[in-house]
């Protein structure tokens, strides 16, 4: 069994901006000669989310919408007062929806359903450079 790190850095538009790394995440896979066992894909922060989505621009808008509806943007929060910095709503968003996933690998390939892509939610409200922090943990091609 290996393990091995990886990180990617996503340059973000803010306020709810959803990026597809699926692709980034393949090609790192297939780089290490990742076979079998699982790729975890974190996001360092407390105002980004990692999740799995059909990335595509009806479904990103409904995301947006049912998080506005969840945690609105145009309301004070306790941490705005404390910061003053006006993203409370992106922590309760990043919250809501989980720094991280790991995604099953079998024969080299990232195992996701035909529509599911992984994705980096900017729940901040400026654009980042975001770091993503890559673990996959398992075997190697050609490895017994």
């Amino acid at each position: 069994m290996s393990v091995f790190h990886h990180q990617l850095e996503v340059p973000t538009t803010g306020h709810g901006q959803v990026v597809d790394i699926t692709d980034e995440v393949r090609r790192w896979l297939a780089e290490i000669g990742g076979a079998e066992g699982g790729v975890t894909v974190f996001g360092p922060g407390s105002t980004a989310a990692v999740t799995t989505l059909e990335f595509e621009p009806g479904c990103v808008r409904d995301l947006e919408e049912a998080l506005e509806r969840l945690a609105p943007s145009d309301r004070p929060y306790h941490h705005d007062q404390r910061w003053g910095d006006g993203n409370g709503f992106s922590h309760l968003r990043a919250a809501l929806l989980g720094p991280s996933l790991t995604v099953p690998v079998a024969g080299g390939r990232c195992v996701l359903g035909t529509w599911q892509q992984v994705v980096l939610v900017e729940c901040d409200v400026r654009p980042r450079r975001r770091r993503v922090a890559l673990t996959f943990v398992g075997g190697r091609a050609g490895e017994a």
